[in-house]
């Protein structure tokens, strides 16, 4: 426990961030979508889906492909603690308290490796506190974000000890880490991957042994994608099919989304959105303290090159590097970029490369205690001052706007589902299937008998299947309530048959008399395919953390 101490000092003090969430009721956010995205994964989960891509109400109850394209990771943590008993509210509020635990934790263990267990605990609790790990909590609800942004400190001290050490250990540490950012936000993955490219070349590059280098890193990569290639494999794939491209432009056009300089410094705090220039309802401040101990740093690396720690310097000035990158993406001097690089428009707002900012900021807070290291006394003491205004200025932030009094069963009543909560986020409905415009075109029966005359008996409705029995008389057309997207197959008496659309829906025309129609879900060919490279990864994982 001695040895660990400064970790349980993180622990203890990130209650001022987490106690907000177990206040009775919830609290509003930008994307509020979440209690119910964490029951529709649970319930998908106990229908027998694995990986989980489809659930059943979200789409406004026409069958949503959600987590085909959606970093799921996060939510599969909060539905195991809704599978465990949890109700889907309290399993939330878990999964946000996970992702803002885990990256003081991470952070701590990187910061520790250069700084000393003050500078880890420092670095770490700056990291946590950081305004922006505040917006994403209590203004945006963006937990997708808030998780990549944990496992940010684990990859970078995962990819440092891979080369320093010999032995699998790390290169599994860093394939774990990388594959957990792609499967929790892949805009976060997307912008931090050039970024891990250059850093594998240059460790490669400084390495004295770089064939064994170049073989652990390799096999870095190739596991973090393997891994994660369920998701992402259909994703990229299977967007076409969507319609997602038209969230590109409109509102979310990065154009009208720079920050301005003086914002990171200080900008009114608030709950609405982004806005074109300085209309912006929500902060994007770095810090003062933060911002304030980052430049100090710089003060620090030169006083550590000066006595020849050249190695600590060289971190430190590093770190500055990728500040001032994140910061120049951020602002309209890099608008160049954004042109060049179509792929970038994907991100829609410059301001989430404070990600990375606010992981720099952070990392470079805990290089002030290297000034008092051979004085552990004045160590601890000037390490608890800092800390103690870290709170005294950052812990406001940590606050929601309200608070509603509501229980999970209010988020999960079937009109909330199928109507507000879907009219949030529709766009992976298929790309050519009408938006309902009104509660009337709400999927509210899976099964409609439109021509006709018919019984249906037995009806079974699971996240990626429907199952019935049908007495059809002559002329019957029967409509499943059912948005038509690659992989949705009809059965008739257990053989495949076809089927015609109406309006991205799936019809059928059974012959008269008795029959079993089951309509169900199966893999494309490249979900296939992106499934066996991750199952095939996870085996080879395995044996290579067995055998070692």
């Amino acid at each position: 426990m001695k040895k660990y101490w400064g970790l349980l000092l993180v622990l203890l003090l990130s209650l001022g961030a987490i106690v907000p969430l177990f206040h009775p009721g919830f609290f509003p956010m930008h994307d509020d979508t979440q209690v119910v995205r964490v029951q529709q994964m649970a319930q998908a989960l106990r229908d027998g889906q694995l990986p989980v891509r489809w659930v059943g109400d979200l789409g406004y109850g026409y069958n949503y492909p959600i987590f085909n394209f959606y970093a799921p990771l996060a939510y599969y943590v909060g539905a195991i603690f809704n599978l465990i008993g949890f109700d889907a509210l309290l399993a939330t509020k878990l999964m946000f308290l996970s992702g803002i635990l885990l990256s003081g934790i991470f952070m701590y263990f990187l910061a520790r490796e250069f700084w000393g267990e003050m500078g880890g605990v420092i670095s770490g609790l700056f990291y946590l506190y950081v305004p922006y790990h505040a917006v994403d909590i209590y203004v945006r609800g963006a937990v997708g974000e808030l998780w990549a942004m944990a496992f940010l400190p684990l990859i970078f001290l995962s990819l440092y000890k891979l080369s320093q050490k010999k032995g699998s250990k790390w290169m599994v540490i860093s394939a774990l880490a990388y594959a957990a950012v792609i499967l929790s936000h892949n805009l976060t993955a997307m912008m931090i991957s050039p970024l891990i490219l250059l850093i594998v070349l240059l460790l490669m590059a400084f390495s004295q042994k770089r064939k064994q280098s170049v073989k652990r890193y390799v096999l870095f990569a190739a596991f973090a994608l393997g891994l994660s290639a369920f998701y992402w494999l259909p994703a990229m794939v299977e967007m076409k099919f969507t319609q997602v491209l038209g969230q590109i432009g409109g509102g979310a056009d990065w154009r009208d989304h720079f920050v301005f300089l003086d914002q990171l410094w200080t900008s009114p705090w608030g709950f609405a959105g982004s806005a074109p220039g300085r209309l912006d309802g929500m902060s994007f401040m770095l810090g003062k303290i933060h911002l304030f101990l980052a430049a100090f740093s710089l003060i620090t690396a030169g006083w550590l090159w000066f006595k020849k720690e050249k190695k600590l310097a060289l971190t430190i000035l590093a770190a500055f590097g990728l500040l001032v990158m994140a910061v120049f993406f951020t602002n309209q001097l890099s608008s160049s970029f954004w042109k060049i690089i179509p792929a970038m428009a994907f991100i829609q707002y410059p301001w989430r490369f404070l990600l990375l900012a606010t992981f720099a900021v952070s990392f470079m807070s805990g290089t002030i205690v290297l000034w008092f290291r051979k004085n552990p006394k004045l160590t601890y003491i000037g390490g608890s001052i800092i800390i103690l205004v870290l709170l005294i200025f950052n812990l406001k932030y940590f606050q929601p706007q309200t608070y509603l009094e509501v229980s999970g069963e209010d988020y999960l009543q079937e009109e909330k589902i199928k109507w507000e909560t879907s009219k949030i986020s529709d766009e992976y409905l298929p790309k050519d299937f009408p938006v309902p415009q009104s509660q009337n075109e709400v999927a509210w029966n899976k099964v409609a008998v439109v021509k006709g005359e018919a019984e249906i008996k037995n009806l079974l409705v699971k996240s990626h299947l429907t199952r019935f029995e049908i007495e059809a008389g002559e002329g019957t057309e029967i409509l499943v309530n059912t948005a038509f997207f690659p992989g949705w197959q009809v059965w008739l008496d257990g053989e495949e048959t076809s089927f015609t659309l109406a309006r991205g829906k799936i019809k059928l025309t059974p012959p008269p008399g008795e029959h079993q129609i089951l309509v169900r879900l199966a893999n494309t060919p490249i979900r296939a395919i992106a499934d066996l490279i991750s199952f095939i990864s996870a085996i080879l994982f395995l044996c290579l953390i067995i055998l070692n």
